[in-house]
């Protein structure tokens, strides 16, 4: 009978050690393998854990360093897309079709909004393989499905003489006139106070403490226009009826309040408090728009590049000067209308 010199491997797992024997290196390497992969599929068998469950956990340990509007935005979509759907199915029992679905029900929206549950998916899976919750990541392999490329342009002229008209003398605007007038973010715009209010050299600014990036500190001067309106005393400036902070949902039914507002002065007629199609509004307003046009004002006026960069608070002066080209285009589409030429008809395309 041939005899053996057993080779000996040694590994740990969880804190403990094991013992492997093969008749060659190879063969000892093999069964140390193999035994590795028992004891992971003896741990992945008796994981319960739901997918539901592991989001929220990897959320609250890995993204604490986000903003608590970008982990708002993250949650709502995690949950809206992604939980809704299969939060409640175990963590191990997702598979690459049900991400795959996932994704594509997406089709038709932005490439950003894609982008973004695409990479939260594979946060999601990801964190739980590197935690031994899954072997495998099955949103690894995930296609991105077509998306639309939405550009934001500046306000119309028709469009600006209707906001300044339904904004005007509106409390519950001042979040938007502030978009328009100072070119602050939405998210800075609720955060602002009177506290931010300061004098240099005789001029009234903002200090808007932005937390997009490092860019988004800074200085905005702070026009007539929006000084007389501001409310009195001390806190935010921007504020519901009851008097309390703007936050994101009273922003989003302010925006809601304000295209209806729009559609309305623009002569969309209303039964039963409903709004009677066609809807004069161009389809894609967004109130972002304000913001877009401020840059573009900044621009006819005829600011420095870099001065608008700041103003804006741009981390990156190629953003502001795709605004800039946007609005020389505007200037030439505005005065090709003026000599007769083109489609008066389609002027909320600039």
């Amino acid at each position: 009978m041939k005899e053996y010199n057993y080779i000996v491997k040694v590994f740990s797992h969880n804190g403990k050690k094991y013992k492997v024997y093969g008749k060659t290196e190879e063969d000892a390497i093999l069964k140390r393998e193999e035994a590795r992969r028992r004891l992971l599929d003896g741990e992945v068998k008796k994981n319960t854990v739901t997918v539901e469950e592991w989001a929220y956990t990897a959320l609250n340990a890995f993204k604490r360093n986000v903003s608590p509007d970008y982990m708002e935005q993250m949650t709502s979509r995690i949950k809206k897309h992604i939980l809704d759907d299969i939060g409640n199915k175990r963590i191990q029992d997702v598979t690459l079709l049900d991400c795959q679905r996932i994704l594509n029900r997406q089709e038709g929206r932005s490439v950003s909004h894609i982008a973004k549950l695409k990479q939260e998916l594979d946060f999601i899976f990801e964190t739980a393989r590197k935690n031994g919750l899954i072997r495998a990541n099955p949103a690894a392999d995930v296609e991105t499905p077509p998306g639309t490329k939405g550009t934001r342009r500046a306000l119309t002229p028709n469009e600006r003489g209707h906001f300044l008209k339904v904004s005007a003398g509106n409390p519950q605007y001042m979040i938007f006139r502030l978009m328009l007038f100072c070119g602050l973010r939405p998210s800075e715009a609720r955060e602002l106070r009177h506290e931010d209010i300061t004098t240099i050299q005789g001029i009234k600014f903002f200090h808007v403490r932005g937390t997009k990036s490092n860019a988004a500190d800074r200085l905005v001067p702070i026009p007539s226009i929006i000084l007389d309106a501001l409310p009195p005393g001390a806190g935010y400036i921007c504020r519901t009826k009851t008097g309390s902070r703007f936050d994101k949902s009273a922003y989003r039914r302010a925006a809601d309040h304000l295209r209806r507002d729009l559609n309305i002065s623009m002569g969309c007629k209303v039964y039963r408090n409903q709004l009677v199609p066609p809807l004069p509004l161009a389809p894609d307003f967004v109130p972002y728009f304000l913001r877009h046009t401020y840059c573009t004002d900044l621009k006819k006026k005829g600011v420095d590049l870099r001065l608008a960069k700041e103003l804006m608070g741009h981390a990156d002066i190629k953003i502001t000067a795709s605004i800039y080209d946007h609005a020389d285009n505007e200037s030439a589409v505005l005065a090709a209308i003026q000599m007769g030429l083109g489609d008066k008809t389609g002027d909320n395309s600039i």
